[in-house]
C-alpha cells in the first residue's frame, strides 16, 4: 500500500463533510472528519452536508514540537510514605518502552518518519449517580470493592480529565495537531438518564449538577450512619475510616454541587460499553416494569447479610441472571429492608435511541463531529456502528460489542462482523483504527441479541482472524478491564495488528491514551501510546473541596480504595510505548 501524504498535508485541505452509509461498497473522500455510517447493509447516502470537524490547528507563532510535560513520561501520582491510607505525591514518570514483537525497529526511523494521525482515547468513565435506587453498593458486604469511596466524585474526576486533554500541545512524540478524542465505552455506570445528559455536557461543556433525588441534601449509603460504608461528614468510626480514610466535612455538598466542564477542544467521537446499554452494566433488562418503576422509585437497598451478597454477586458474575429476573425477586424478597429516597424520573433507564439521540442533539455538540460519529441511519436501523474518516491515510471504525441480551461481556453479530469486512475490504488503501469496548478476551458472551433472535453471535476469536485478515488493519484499541494492556497478534502472510487496552479513568491509575500513528519510511509504521493523568494536582488538601480539589481527591481515595488492584498500571511494555509492525501486504 502506498502512503504519500502526512496528517499535517491532509488536515488544512477539509473543509466539508459528506455523511454516507458505511456499507457495502463504500468509498471515503479525503479529510478529516469524513464519516461513514451502518444502515443494516444497505448503503444510504444523504444530499445534505455538514461542516467538517476539524483538528486543533497549532497557532502559526508556536509551532508544535515534541514534548513530555502533563504525560505520564515526566510525572505520575505516587503513594508517599506510609501505611494503611496513603497520600500521593509526584512520582517518577514512565519511561517509553520500543517493543518489537511484530517487526524489528531499524535505526534512523526517528528523522525519516512522517505522522499519518493523532488522537485520544478515554475509557470507562463510569459517570455515576450514586443516589440511584437500583445500585448495587450492599455486595460490599461479601466484596469490599463492589463499592468505592471515591464514587461521588466521577463528574470532577472526568472534567479535570478534559482540561488536561485542552491543555495537551499536540501528539508528545510528532508534535502534530491532535484530530479527535474517542471514548471507548461504559461513559456512564447505571444506564440512567441524569448519567447521560451529565456526560453529554462533560464531553461537550455545560453546567452539571451531579445530583438527584432531593436537591436540598444528599440521600444515599454516605450518609447512611452504616459503618460499612465511608461516612465522609460524620464522626461514625466506620469501615473505611478504620483504614485511615479521613472525615471531611461538607464532602457530600460539595460532590453534589454545581460543576462547570468547559467541554473538549477537540472533535469526539462515542463509542458504546455495556454499562451505557444495560442496566448496572450487566441486565438485559429494558422491558421489565418492576425494575424501570424501580429505577425512578423511591425507595432504596443499602444493606443486606453477606451471604446474599455473595449469592447475587455469583449470579452476576456467571451470567446466571442475564435478563435481570434473579435480580427483581431479590429486591422484592429486601422490601422491608428499604429506606425512603425521593423519587426522581430523571434515573430512568435510557434505551439504544436514547442514546443515539442525546448525541445527535444540537444542544450537546460541541466541536462536533454532529451525532459524534453516530447518524440518523443508527437510529434507523437500530445499530450503534459506524465508521469515519481520521486523515487522508486512516479511517476509523468503531464497534458495539454489546449483547443487549444481558451479562457484562460481550460479542459481535453476524451483520456487524460482516460489515466490518466489507468496509476493510472497500477501503483497503487506507489504513485502520478499530475502536470498541470489549477486549479480545471478554468477547466470550454469544447469547442471542432480543431484537435479533436469529442471528449468530460471534466471539473475540472470530474478530481477532478478521482483522488480521485485512493487511491494512494497524490497531484494534479498547477499556473494559480496567487495565493497560497491549497485546501484539500475527496474521498470516505477514500481516499483523496491535491491541491496545487502556486502563479505566475510574479505578486508580485514572488514566487516558494518546495514540500516535507515523510512517517510518523504512516499510514499517509505528503506534506510540502516552498515558495521560487529569490535570489535578497529585497532592491533596482535605480543606480544598473546590472542583479541582474534589479532582484531585478523587484520584487519591481511588488509590486507597478497599479491594483495589494496585497492578491496572500493567507492566512498562502496556504503557508508554512504541509499537512497531511492518506494513501489510
Amino acid at each position: 500500500m502506498s502512503r504519500t501524504r502526512s496528517v499535517a498535508a491532509s488536515v488544512p485541505g477539509a473543509s466539508r463533510r459528506t455523511v454516507l452509509a458505511a456499507a457495502g461498497a463504500v468509498s471515503l473522500s479525503a479529510g478529516v472528519g469524513y464519516a461513514l455510517r451502518p444502515a443494516d447493509g444497505r448503503a444510504a447516502t444523504t444530499g445534505a452536508e455538514a461542516p467538517v470537524a476539524h483538528s486543533r490547528q497549532a497557532a502559526a507563532a508556536a509551532p508544535l514540537a515534541p514534548y513530555t510535560k502533563g504525560t505520564t513520561l515526566a510525572s505520575v501520582a505516587a503513594p508517599r510514605a506510609g501505611s494503611n491510607y496513603r497520600r500521593l505525591g509526584d512520582g517518577p514518570g514512565w519511561k517509553r518502552v520500543v517493543r518489537e514483537d511484530l517487526a524489528a525497529a531499524a535505526s534512523g526511523r526517528a528523522g525519516r518518519r512522517t505522522a499519518l494521525a493523532a488522537f485520544v482515547q478515554f475509557t470507562d468513565l463510569h459517570l455515576m449517580d450514586v443516589q440511584h435506587p437500583l445500585r448495587l453498593e450492599y455486595l460490599r458486604a461479601h466484596d469490599v470493592h463492589a463499592w468505592r469511596p471515591h464514587e461521588a466524585l466521577t463528574v470532577p474526576g472526568a472534567i479535570s480529565l478534559v482540561e488536561r486533554v485542552n491543555a495537551l500541545r499536540g501528539a508528545p512524540v510528532t508534535g502534530t495537531p491532535l484530530h479527535f478524542v474517542m471514548t471507548t465505552g461504559d461513559n456512564t455506570d447505571n444506564n440512567a438518564h441524569s448519567e447521560l445528559e451529565w456526560f453529554m455536557k462533560v464531553m461537550s461543556g455545560g453546567r452539571i449538577t451531579p445530583d438527584s433525588g432531593d436537591p436540598r441534601h444528599y440521600e444515599g449509603v454516605q450518609n447512611s450512619g452504616l459503618k460499612l460504608y465511608w461516612q465522609p461528614g460524620s464522626t461514625v468510626r466506620d469501615d473505611d475510616k478504620a483504614l485511615g480514610f479521613p472525615y471531611l466535612k461538607g464532602f457530600l455538598a460539595a460532590a453534589t454541587r454545581e460543576v462547570r466542564s468547559p467541554g473538549l477542544k477537540l472533535p469526539w467521537y462515542s463509542t458504546v460499553g455495556n454499562h451505557d446499554s444495560l442496566p448496572l452494566g450487566c441486565y438485559g433488562s429494558h422491558g421489565d416494569p418492576y425494575l424501570a418503576e424501580a429505577a425512578i422509585g423511591g425507595k432504596k437497598l443499602m444493606s443486606v447479610p453477606a451471604a446474599d451478597a455473595r449469592k447475587l454477586q455469583e449470579a452476576i458474575k456467571k451470567a446466571k441472571d442475564p435478563k435481570g429476573t434473579g435480580y427483581r425477586d431479590f429486591l422484592k424478597a429486601h422490601a422491608r429492608s428499604m429506606r425512603s429516597v425521593t423519587p426522581d424520573e430523571k434515573r430512568a433507564p435510557y434505551t439504544q435511541a436514547d442514546y443515539l439521540k442525546a448525541h445527535l442533539d444540537p444542544a450537546h455538540q460541541g466541536l462536533g463531529p454532529v451525532g459524534h460519529g453516530y447518524s440518523s441511519a443508527n437510529l434507523d436501523a437500530g445499530t450503534q456502528y459506524y465508521a469515519f474518516r481520521i486523515s487522508d491515510d486512516v479511517i476509523g471504525i468503531s464497534l458495539d460489542t454489546t449483547d443487549a441480551g444481558g451479562h457484562y461481556e460481550g460479542s459481535l453479530g453476524t451483520a456487524q462482523l460482516e460489515w466490518l469486512d466489507r468496509t476493510l475490504k472497500a477501503n483497503k488503501d487506507s489504513y485502520a483504527v478499530v475502536f470498541s469496548h470489549h477486549t479480545s478476551k471478554t468477547m466470550t458472551n454469544t447469547r442471542p441479541d432480543p431484537a435479533r433472535p436469529g442471528e449468530k453471535r460471534h466471539d473475540g476469536a472470530a474478530v481477532v482472524a478478521l482483522l488480521a485478515s485485512h493487511a491494512n488493519v494497524l490497531a484494534w484499541v479498547n477499556g473494559h478491564i480496567h487495565r493497560n494492556v497491549i497485546t501484539p497478534h500475527q496474521g498470516s502472510g505477514g500481516r499483523s495488528f496491535w491491541e491496545i487496552s487502556t486502563a479505566s479513568h475510574v479505578d486508580f491509575p485514572q488514566l487516558a491514551r494518546i495514540i500516535e500513528l507515523v510512517d517510518n519510511k523504512d516499510g514499517t509504521v509505528s503506534l506510540f501510546t502516552t498515558l495521560v493523568e487529569s490535570a489535578a494536582p497529585h497532592r491533596t488538601d482535605y480543606a480544598d473541596l473546590s472542583q479541582t480539589g474534589l479532582a484531585a481527591l478523587y484520584r487519591e481515595l481511588s488509590y486507597n480504595a478497599p479491594g483495589a488492584n494496585k497492578a491496572l498500571a500493567g507492566s512498562a511494555a502496556d504503557r508508554n510505548t512504541e509499537l512497531v509492525l511492518k506494513k501489510g501486504r
